[in-house]
């Protein structure tokens, strides 16, 4: 029997719901090309092409699938109107990320295995099932036969009980390498150097720390005239801006269509921000830590189910809220709803203006508030929550919330062994490592096209600058970004860097180009020295920022990297060095945070912050927030 056609008239950016995804799987399956040993990894909407009129027939998804036959990547394009597959692509040298199957099919091949029990039992551990198995992806340095294949590492952790911390207990220097096509374990790596499993326990619920603290009071923020935006499918509307979220898994929160209402039309400014990749090295020299490179996006698909969270009212979230479940797919088929996975709410920010004029000794001031748009994604042991605000002045701003559990290794104490981590309880280290994140950022100010990236610092003029006896005079250095490779730039916070996007076809009433600025925040590069393993495959980390001629197809900063070499993605992009002015250009914004544990991390770290913003620059005449009422105006009383 086939699948009724599916008719869709909403946004032509919603994001596809359990009809659409039935229809879609139907359709692949339907196909002769489609085997039983087929998996799903995603079905997504094809996201129409920037500027084309959207017809209700005209609605696609986008189908990738691994075969568990032979480990190849399928991509599948399918007409959601007539049930029809449109494109059927098999890729070639590259893989989606890896499938929940091969994850556990690669532990359950590893605690089956005699050598690995062995080893295990000669470290003082004789029951397996009071183990934690954790897979990783294998990454590639170089070796015979890493490429073209899904390989897998395993490493392996004790519990006390089944509720226990197990990263308090790792199993050092045992390490399994496993083809999770044909359940071959390639190699079995013992390091006897540290064979004692730290003993001490490190669990963080009630009961294990404790009674808690009584002196906190209740905090409550309520709206009782409901909250002030408003949601409609998978688009929201708040004050002046006008947005669309979706969740995508590799991509995570996604926005789409952002623009700023002034009453007469809504003025674009970015019409796609989303996660591109990260990646997390980490820096120890052990062979349970070194070859450890994970990308979070490209190999691990931290939108998905089970990593992408569902969230609470009072606990992840507080105040008025209001969700957007995000609808995915089990890689049997079957639509997979995630409840509560995209929190918006509104919350207080402070001071938005004020001045007190010291002649009349009165004073004007105006609280700021703002929308969030928020996700948390749960990644082994750690912990990402990506937050979008947005602002009554007509800022954006990103802010990355890291937060969970550290990796460990056991340790003896030796300073050798401590050179690349720290202590952390005894007998327990964690390892140095850096989180960084790459956001592709396709700015449409004012509309496509005509863009140009400006880089702007503020620096001393030259002392034979005229009028500059003083030597204390400024100037504002700008420096026109003219093609991808002159593009590739590092931020310098000695000169507040940042990069100004603009229109060269749109002005204010002042006769300037209306812009947008990209300002860093927290913007750490690679460590890794150049030409190493995980410099070829993340080079994406070794700029701060790269600027590219919009493409639909160029979407992942580092290609697709489970088990790659390198060179994909960003590489690839500008290796062309095509011009990057007056177009539609896209940026890629590389930021994170370097980690050097702390004993304040453990057993649970605070979060810990990185991001940036998106400043208007001349996108408006002036304050676009003079008309925010007071707050006695609002809340009829001000303190």
């Amino acid at each position: 029997m086939l699948d009724a056609p599916t008719t869709h008239s909403a946004h032509p950016l919603d994001p596809l719901d359990e009809d659409e995804i039935r229809t879609a799987v139907g359709a692949v399956q339907r196909d002769p090309r489609f085997r039983e040993s087929h998996r799903f990894f995603a079905v997504t909407l094809l996201e129409p092409d920037k500027g084309r009129q959207y017809e209700a027939s005209d609605r696609h998804a986008e189908v990738v699938m691994v075969d568990r036959q032979d480990g190849g990547t399928s991509e599948v394009t399918v007409d959601l109107a007539k049930s029809v597959v449109l494109d059927w692509v098999a890729l070639a040298d590259c893989h989606a990320a890896y499938l929940l199957e091969e994850y556990m099919y690669a532990i359950d091949v590893v605690k089956s295995d005699a050598r690995w029990l062995a080893a295990l039992e000669a470290r003082g551990v004789d029951d397996v099932e009071l183990t934690q198995h954790d897979p990783w992806p294998a990454g590639n340095f170089g070796a015979p036969g890493e490429q073209g294949r899904r390989l897998v590492r395993v490493v392996a952790y004790v519990r006390h009980h089944e509720a226990d911390n197990a990263y308090a207990h790792p199993i050092e220097g045992l390490v399994a390498t496993v083809d999770v096509t044909t359940g071959e374990i390639l190699e079995i790596l013992d390091d006897a150097e540290v064979r004692a499993v730290p003993a001490e326990c490190a669990n963080y619920d009630e009961l294990s720390v404790g009674a808690f603290r009584t002196s906190l009071k209740p905090l409550d923020v309520t709206q009782p005239d409901g909250p002030g935006f408003v949601i409609d499918g998978s688009a929201i509307e708040w004050e002046n801006w006008r947005l669309q979220a979706s969740m995508h898994p590799l991509d995570a929160l996604v926005l789409h269509a952002v623009g700023w209402d002034d009453g007469q039309k809504v003025r674009p400014i970015l019409h796609r921000a989303s996660l591109a990749e990260m990646v997390v090295p980490y820096g120890d020299t052990g062979i349970g830590h070194r070859w450890k490179n994970a990308f979070d996006s490209g190999e691990i698909a931290m939108g998905r189910f089970p990593f992408l969270n569902s969230l609470q009212v009072g606990c992840d979230c507080l105040g008025e809220i209001r969700y957007l479940d995000a609808v995915q797919v089990s890689e049997s088929g079957e639509p997979l709803r995630t409840e509560n996975a995209i929190c918006v709410h509104e919350e207080d920010y402070g001071i938005l203006w004020k001045h007190t004029d010291l002649n009349t000794f009165t004073s004007e001031v105006r609280r700021s508030r703002r929308l969030v748009v928020s996700s948390i994604n749960t990644v082994g042991n750690y912990e990402y929550g990506f937050y979008w605000y947005f602002y009554l002045d007509g800022t954006i701003q990103l802010e990355v919330k890291l937060t969970g559990i550290l990796q460990t290794k056991a340790v003896d104490g030796s300073p050798r062994q401590l050179a690349h981590s720290t202590l952390i309880a005894p007998g327990l280290a964690a390892p140095f490592h850096q989180h960084l994140f790459c956001f592709r950022l396709d700015l449409d100010v004012d509309g496509p096209g005509h863009q140009t990236v400006e880089e702007i610092e503020l620096v001393a003029a030259p002392p034979e600058a005229e009028g500059n006896d003083l030597a204390a005079a400024m100037l504002l250095q700008s420096t026109r970004l003219e093609t991808e490779l002159q593009a590739r730039r590092l931020a310098d916070a000695t000169r507040s860097r940042s990069w100004k996007v603009v229109n060269g076809r749109s002005f204010n009433r002042l006769g300037q180009p209306v812009a947008y600025r990209l300002v860093p925040g927290q913007t750490p590069t690679l460590l890794a020295r150049e030409g190493s393993a995980i410099a070829k495959r993340a080079a994406f980390a070794t700029h701060n920022l790269w600027v590219t001629p919009y493409s639909p197809t160029e979407r992942r900063a580092a290609g697709y990297p489970v088990c790659a070499p390198g060179s994909a993605g960003l590489p690839s992009f500008v290796s062309g060095n095509r011009p990057v002015c007056d177009t539609d250009v896209v940026l890629w914004h590389t930021f994170g945070v370097n980690h050097i544990p702390r004993t304040e991390d453990w057993p649970v770290m605070p979060v810990e912050y990185t991001g940036f913003s998106l400043v208007p620059c001349g996108f408006f005449d002036r304050n676009p927030a003079l008309d925010v009422p007071p707050n006695d105006r609002i809340n009829g009383h001000c303190h």
